[in-house]
């Protein structure tokens, strides 16, 4: 067994904190971003679902007897110990709790596959596996694979094993090399790894580095893990070893700012716990503090408590094989809808009457023929060559299952009018999408008061442009938690099938 550093351990810890406070005042700002120190300077480390996860993940795997890294361990614990409702976590939770298992809990009708989620939670399994990236590697697959696909795993198994080499001391490359080594270097994080080595050799300046990775790699969530992969790798480069220089370009750089900021600090906190300065030390104290949405956790009350768990668990943890991946159809989570297509012109009337409907305004109803059709999840993609017509229709059967307070959101990047129950909620006319119930964009959300028992949502989305592709989210959550309401769009055979 590798010998552990504590001060590495800690180092890993403190710079955790450190980058996550400096980042979160500017967390989806665009960038570039001109700042120098924490701005406002705090009191104390800012909570941060970035460090709260992986403490519960210590905790968890702490109390039991052998403890081991498997994904059925750490799922259970997303619905005993989290009650965030963020983006993917969301979505992840709302499976589990439809009996969804591991790994489609992750892939499963999410379109947040690529999100940050499981990238921030990278250094725990580093910890566990120091000097060792294939097996930080494999324990990151099992935990990302539970809330992501793809790249979303992709990701943090490169940081985990990148962290994981950090303890064996060497330079920023042979970090890259060890991250690299454990991923397809076709991937797109192997690219945009690859693509931000080059183009930091080649331009002196880190802005025109961050200029090409959004180039090549920007999203429209602010969250994705290539384009912040990209300024991870950045900041690790061109801070050349300082670290606040190395956090600042990183969290300069802007989009997910604490969660890319957070992976350097605690990449460089592993490497060299010493080069972490003094003054950035001092406002974040040793308190643990973590979100309200962390519950039923018995867990450590300082940083050096958090440090000796970990390196007490370090010495009890037992590697074993991966868990059998279950058979599960994914058509037994099917969403059915009823749809139907404009046939002429002017079939809901004057066309500027359907783009600003009165308040009052009743659901619309289309001429053409009405079918039964099954979407594959509250998450839909039509090519605009698949639209019969202009304007398509769809009624959703709703139950919230005795939920009273809720929220409806449907996003799309297409125009989209919806009404419930016949009554006009609100409508938007296309743009980026940010589907989720916690933080969804203007007019794409209403909260109401449902009576128990069945309701129809009634969708109506337009043809997207020639050669594009319309999608859109509908999403059935409770207003005052903002979490996913588990089977709310499903037809009453399907309730609860896995």
């Amino acid at each position: 067994m590798t010998s552990v550093s504590r001060e590495a351990v800690l180092g890993c810890w403190l710079g955790k904190a450190i980058g996550g406070t400096l980042g979160q005042p500017f967390e989806g700002l665009d960038g570039p971003l001109a700042a120098t120190f924490y701005e406002p300077v705090p009191t104390e480390m800012v909570p941060n679902d970035d460090l709260d996860l992986q403490v519960v993940w210590a905790c968890v795997l702490a109390e039991q007897a052998e403890p081991s890294v498997t994904s059925s361990a750490l799922a259970a614990a997303w619905t005993t110990h989290v009650e965030f409702p963020f983006n993917e976590y969301g979505v992840a939770k709302r499976n589990l709790r439809e009996g969804i298992l591991p790994p489609f809990s992750g892939s499963f009708d999410n379109w947040f596959t690529k999100g940050e989620g499981a990238a921030i939670r990278s250094e725990i399994w580093a910890c566990l596996a120091p000097s060792d990236p294939a097996t930080a590697a494999e324990y990151a697959y099992r935990d990302a694979c539970v809330d992501h696909a793809g790249d979303g795993i992709v990701a943090p198994m490169f940081l985990a094993a990148l962290q994981s080499r950090a303890f064996s001391s060497g330079t920023v490359d042979d970090l890259l090399d060890a991250g690299l080594s454990v991923i397809p270097r076709d991937s797109g994080i192997g690219q945009v790894v690859i693509a931000t080595r080059t183009w930091f050799e080649e331009f002196p300046d880190w802005r025109d580095v961050r200029s090409r990775i959004l180039s090549r790699f920007e999203s429209q969530d602010f969250t994705d893990v290539l384009m912040n992969t990209g300024f991870v790798v950045l900041g690790l480069l061109a801070g050349r070893g300082d670290f606040a220089k190395s956090i600042l370009i990183t969290s300069n750089c802007g989009k997910d700012t604490d969660s890319s900021a957070a992976s350097v600090g605690a990449t460089l906190g592993i490497l060299a716990p010493e080069s972490i300065p003094r003054e950035w030390l001092a406002p974040i104290g040793s308190d643990l503090v973590l979100s309200p949405g962390i519950v039923n956790l018995n867990a450590p009350a300082t940083i050096e408590e958090f440090t000796d768990l970990v390196l007490g668990l370090r010495e009890r943890v037992t590697f074993v094989p991966r868990e059998a991946e279950h058979d599960w159809d994914p058509r037994s989570k099917a969403v059915q809808v009823t749809r139907s297509w404009s046939t002429r012109a002017g079939e809901l009337g004057a066309l500027n009457d359907w783009f600003m409907p009165a308040s009052h305004a009743p659901a619309p109803e289309l001429a053409g023929e009405s079918t039964s059709v099954e979407l594959e999840g509250t998450w839909s993609q039509l090519a605009a060559e698949g639209f019969e017509n202009d304007l398509m229709l769809l009624r959703y059967p709703l139950d919230a299952q005795g939920v009273q307070n809720v929220r409806v959101m449907v996003a799309s990047n297409l125009l989209v009018r919806v009404w419930l129950d016949g009554n006009w909620l609100f409508g938007r006319d296309g743009g980026a999408m940010f589907p989720t119930p916690h933080m969804p964009r203007m007019n794409t959300f209403a909260d109401v008061e449902l009576s128990e028992g069945p309701h129809e949502l009634t969708v109506v989305l337009h043809r997207p442009e020639a050669g594009h592709v319309g999608e859109w989210v509908v999403a059935i959550a409770d207003s005052r938690t903002k979490e996913w309401i588990p089977d709310a769009l499903r037809v009453p055979s399907q309730k609860s099938a896995a």
